[in-house]
């Protein structure tokens, strides 16, 4: 097991995208997490729409591997230009 900064790998990650409301938003987002989680099941996504619709949340709860593999999931969905917040 690899340890890293509290946690402690493999562990189940949940991981929650927030961005504008935009069609292909989850798809994005989506394509984003297979890149670095290849093994990502449907069942493992859920997306939910604010109040007033102009926000779209997905998370994705999938195995992490290691703090690399979070770093550099968190630095790509982070960069693109749809995505407001990763948590």
């Amino acid at each position: 097991m690899e340890k890293g900064k509290g946690l402690v790998f493999p562990c189940r990650f949940p991981l929650k995208t927030i961005g504008k409301n935009y069609a292909d938003f989850e798809s994005i987002v989506i394509k984003i997490v297979r890149r670095h989680v290849p093994d990502l099941r449907d069942e493992e996504i859920s997306s939910r729409m604010s109040k007033d619709g102009k926000y779209l949340s997905v998370t994705t709860t999938f195995t992490a591997e290691s703090r690399e593999q979070l770093d550099g999931l968190y630095y790509e969905l982070s960069s693109h230009e749809y995505v407001m917040m990763v948590l």
